[in-house]
Formats: C-alpha cells, structure tokens, sequence
C-alpha cells in the first residue's frame, strides 16, 4: 500500500516539474525570411538576425528558454490570439489596426518605408506621387503592403517574402519595391548578385516603429519583456545588438 501511494506522489510530482519546466519555455513565432531582423544562416542553417538576439537576450533576462516558431508572417497574430505562441518577433510594426487585436511591448526599433527600383530609375519613380499607376512589388502582410495600397492606381503585385518582390523588381515584373528601408539596405550589401541593377531610392515613406507582440492580456509577460528591453537598454547590451547588424 505505502509504495502504490508513493508511486502515486512520485507520479504527481513528475507531472508537476514537467510542468513547471514547459511554462518557463517563451514559444517565440516569427517568419525569418527578414534579414536582417530574421532569416535563415545558409552555412550554419540556423536563424539569426536583430531580432533573434534581442528576443534571445530578453529570454535569458526574463529566466525563460526561447524556443522559436517558424511560421508565415500572416499566421503570426492569430497564432498569439489563440495561443500557439506566447510572442512574436517578426519586425512587425506597432499599428492601432494591430493593437486591437494584440498588445506591444514598447516600441524597439524606428523603421520607415522605402522604394528600391531598377538603377537608372531612381529619378522617373523617386516618390509615391511617381508610383501611382504603376506595378509595385510588395510583402504579404507587412506595412509595406497597406502603405502601397494607398497610391492611386497602382497595381499590388504580392509575395511570401521581401527576397521574392526584389527578384520580380529583378526580372521586370514591377517598378518598385515597398517595404522596410533597412531590409532593403541589408539585402543590398549582403546579396550583391541577386541585387545587381537595383537600387534603394533615398527617400523615407513615412516613420513606424516595430514592437514584440502578445496575447492581449497578458500582463505578466508583457511586464517582463518591457523590464527587459529597459535594462538591455540602460547598459548598452541594446546598442552593441544594434551595431552588430545596423552599423552605428
């Protein structure tokens, strides 16, 4: 009887630390075809980027193991509304339409829009004014997308990734690409074959900033990602992240 009872509690309590042990996992969703916030290493095939080691180093000061989730970027908020994921880090941009649907942490990262067109073009298509009527290349379910939704006329060519709309702006597919100036920036300098003959026009769109989201409500990890950010912050551990992938 004492050692069927004994099984019992050792049994309970194995079910107990399991538990313990999976909630101190942080379920972390992105779509890492984002370079430079998040992508794919082709030598050693794991994911890096800004984003990466930012939700990495939140994760070791929040005592949580990040486990990352690879998954469409339009996948990302309903995943967190039902659960699937405790937060994305996916460069997504804080957004009234977003926030009533998700909460942010504060915002850790200012970005902008920007146009990349076929070198020789920067001065037919160097604003949205020039755009309107035109065929732009875009990302599904960026801001990049909604922002080009707004000129007049213009024909949305969309795609599952940043890559794919520089590669139809390649091969003559669009006038322009829209989405982040420093993915356009990034892709440039690191794919200097697959960006040959384009060109990042020097223009800003207009002024965003990017934040991790969470499952509304969720008070407790929100407090622990802000916490984290304000420390990484006050002792320089943000700024090195940035300078590793932005440069100063």
């Amino acid at each position: 009887m004492k050692a069927k009872v004994l099984a019992t509690i050792t049994a309970g309590l194995m079910a107990i630390t399991s538990f313990a042990a999976s909630a101190a996992d942080l379920r972390v969703g992105t779509h890492p075809t984002f370079a430079p916030f998040e992508f794919l290493d082709s030598k050693t095939r794991e994911y890096v980027g800004f984003d990466i080691d930012m939700i990495n180093e939140i994760g070791k000061r929040a005592g949580m193991d990040v486990k990352l989730v690879n998954m469409g970027f339009d996948g990302l908020i309903p995943a967190l509304m039902t659960g699937s994921i405790d937060i994305a880090a996916s460069g997504i941009t804080i957004t009234e339409e977003r926030k009533k649907k998700v909460d942010f942490c504060d915002p850790y990262y200012r970005a902008g829009q920007g146009m990349m067109v076929k070198a020789g073009n920067e001065t037919k298509f160097k604003d949205v004014k020039s755009l309107e009527g035109r065929t732009v290349a875009v990302q599904i379910g960026t801001t990049g997308a909604e922002f080009a939704k707004t000129i007049k006329d213009a024909k949305i060519k969309a795609f599952n990734t940043s890559a794919e709309a520089f590669m139809d702006l390649r091969m003559g597919g669009a006038d322009a690409v829209i989405t982040d100036r420093p993915v356009i920036g990034y892709f440039i300098v690191k794919n200097p074959r697959a960006a040959k003959g384009l060109v990042q026009v020097p223009v800003t769109l207009d002024t965003e900033f990017f934040g991790y989201a969470l499952k509304k409500g969720n008070t407790e990890l929100l407090k622990k990602v802000n916490d984290a950010l304000a420390s990484m912050k006050a002792d320089g551990t943000y700024d090195k992240i940035y300078k590793k992938w932005f440069g100063s």
